[in-house]
């Protein structure tokens, strides 16, 4: 087998530059030929590029994939650039432009299979840790229908909206675990520095110290000489929680029990059911058929309990039910989600309802998050202050007690 490098044109009249491999250069052309492109030129040539890895004994190691951010960029690039030149250049300008090598390498990747005369959807199967099956199968409906700039609109608008709720599920979080973190270290510092310390000033009183102090002098002793089991079983219930987590039986427990948490449970239901909605809704605006939609939709579901429940509505439909009444049936979804989904179904506008109770439920989010967030931090600062308190009670104690005794 040789590889040829060619020029030709295909049925829209533009320019097509290449490589094909092939036993001979009559197979090349037939081979061209079978794609629908008139050879202008044909040429011995070089192989492309090779792929990214080092071998090593023959097999591929490592490799690079995009971020969502990294993702996001590239649809958004690629959205805009595709409404006024060719895929082929459009890729090939993203190519020239990114910065990242890394990202550089994918993209060209995906250039030389657009080059090679293969559609986005399958030149987009060689990197498929970049590009997940639901992008790609966006990406070939938007092929196969021939809206592909609008298709590519909808996947970036689609992917900058859970890169937004992603930030702010982050930034809801940041700021408790970095305030819990700081209260727990000052307590442990409390227990184990200053309490030690203070307490060795009272061991020649030879009156019995107060309830408190004792039970705060054993707490600070038992932390200073047994700190490190502490963090041992930290770190063993965390490697078994983990090791558990990947049994399919305990996970689904794990996650159904998540979601009937107060508050929580109701947290993670309509952050899965947001996203599911508005990716489902996408796809049903992009004429990607229900079921195969529904397939896809539920493999970016991470709780298991709501994609088992995702899986059970395609089985449900697939046997001949709606969306709204399988949604009903699976009884986990936000009842909202369930109602506007049965007036879009009756009115034909399954993806306009869809979108309308992603945003919906994406305030909800909002509303919920700022709400617990201003209640979390003043529940976190009076719980410091309490414990601090009972700290500084218990060494304030005995001092008062020895004042009251000398008095006498």
């Amino acid at each position: 087998m040789a590889d040829f490098d060619y020029l030709a044109i295909d049925t829209r009249g533009q320019e097509r530059r290449g490589h094909v491999v092939a036993a001979s250069i009559d197979a090349a052309r037939a081979a061209l030929d079978a794609r629908r492109l008139y050879v202008v030129r044909i040429e011995p040539g070089s192989a492309p590029p090779p792929t990214r890895g080092r071998p090593l004994f023959g097999l591929k190691l490592g490799g690079t994939k995009m971020s969502g951010k990294q993702l996001t960029l590239f649809t958004r690039q690629l959205a805009t650039l595709n409404r006024v030149s060719p895929l082929e250049e459009s890729l090939r300008t993203i190519t020239r432009q990114t910065e990242q090598e890394s990202v550089r390498a994918i993209v060209a990747t995906v250039h030389a299979g657009v080059v090679e005369g293969r559609r986005l959807a399958d030149a987009m199967a060689r990197e498929p840790r970049s590009f997940p099956p639901l992008y790609r199968a966006m990406v070939a409906a938007g092929e196969g229908s021939g809206t592909l700039p609008t298709i590519l609109e909808r996947l970036s608008a689609l992917l900058e909206r859970q890169a937004e709720i992603r930030g702010k599920l982050i930034t809801a979080l940041t700021y408790p675990a970095i305030l819990a973190t700081v209260a727990l270290g000052v307590v442990a510092a409390l227990m184990i520095f200053v309490v030690p310390q203070v307490v060795e000033q009272f061991d020649t009183v030879g009156q019995e110290l107060p309830l408190l102090t004792r039970i705060v002098i054993a707490l600070s002793n038992f932390l200073g000489s047994y700190w490190w089991l502490l963090l041992l079983l930290l770190g063993l219930a965390s490697v078994g929680l983990w090791a558990a987590l990947r049994r399919p039986g305990f996970r689904l427990a794990f996650d159904t029990w998540l979601l009937r948490v107060p508050f929580l449970g109701r947290l993670l239901r309509d952050l899965h059911a947001a996203r599911m909605a508005r990716t489902l809704g996408t796809m049903v605006a992009s004429r990607l058929p229900l079921l195969e939609g529904l397939s896809l939709t539920a493999g970016t579901i991470h709780n298991r309990r709501l994609r088992l429940a995702s899986d059970e509505i395609v089985e449900n439909i697939r046997g001949g039910g709606s969306l709204s009444a399988a949604m009903r049936r699976a009884g986990v979804f936000p009842p909202l989600l369930t109602y506007l989904a049965a007036s879009g179904e009756a009115a034909g506008r399954l993806d306009e309802m869809l979108e309308r109770a992603a945003d919906y439920l994406e305030r909800e989010f909002d509303r919920f998050t700022a709400t617990a967030l201003s209640l979390l931090e003043p529940i976190i600062i009076v719980l410091m202050g309490g414990i601090v308190a009972t700290i500084v009670l218990s060494i304030l104690l005995p001092i008062l007690q020895l004042n009251t005794l000398a008095g006498q």
